[in-house]
């Protein structure tokens, strides 16, 4: 892990082959991690672990306008990884709800807002989901974040409380509020 810290600052300044020595020492874990979300999606899917993990770094590390990204650290890339595994996740159960793939989206109760989302979660839950944590990130931003960890990058709560800065039981308070903030909203979407 002590490598990862200067690989990234050699990303940041533009070192075109810095971003070859990152992914042989982050790829397991984020194989890893793709691999434990996968599992508590749908069957079926076409998208599998090996391609999650590569298009998320791609999306990390490379730009369209060639500008590198910057990150502070191995925290920070993870906490980039999380956002970047949950927009590619979200994009597909968007792409999928589509009129032409059989949308007419309808909302469905969910028993508890990412309890249940984790035995297989319809792709309208997983955007009505994606709708009620940003609403949540405006109101608790670090409840938001430990949601992100935890969900979407399958980090445990200590690996969670590491990457913000806090200590693990602020990390598993911060759940228990986004698991009842979360279940109230997608429950009362007006309320």
């Amino acid at each position: 892990m002590n490598e990862i810290t200067p690989i990234l600052e050699a990303i940041s300044a533009g070192e075109p082959q810095a971003a070859d020595r990152l992914l042989p020492l982050v790829y397991d874990e984020l194989r890893r991690v793709a691999a434990a979300k996968l599992r508590q999606e749908r069957p079926g899917q076409t998208l599998d672990a090996t391609a999650l993990v590569h298009e998320a770094y791609l999306r990390l590390i490379g730009t369209a306008e060639g500008e590198p990204h910057c990150f502070a650290g191995r925290g920070h890339l993870l906490a980039a990884a999380a956002k970047t595994m949950q927009r590619i996740l979200v994009d597909r159960a968007r792409r999928k709800a589509r009129l032409r793939h059989g949308g007419a989206l309808e909302r469905m109760e969910v028993e508890d807002a990412l309890g249940a989302l984790t035995v297989q979660a319809p792709d309208e839950d997983v955007l009505a989901v994606n709708e009620a944590l940003g609403e949540l990130e405006r109101v608790d931003a670090e409840a938001a974040s430990v949601v992100k960890l935890h969900y979407f990058l399958g980090l445990s709560f200590a690996e969670a409380a590491d990457v913000l800065s806090i200590s693990e039981r602020t990390a598993y308070r911060d759940w228990s509020y986004a698991r009842a903030w979360l279940y109230g909203r997608l429950n009362n979407p007006s309320g």
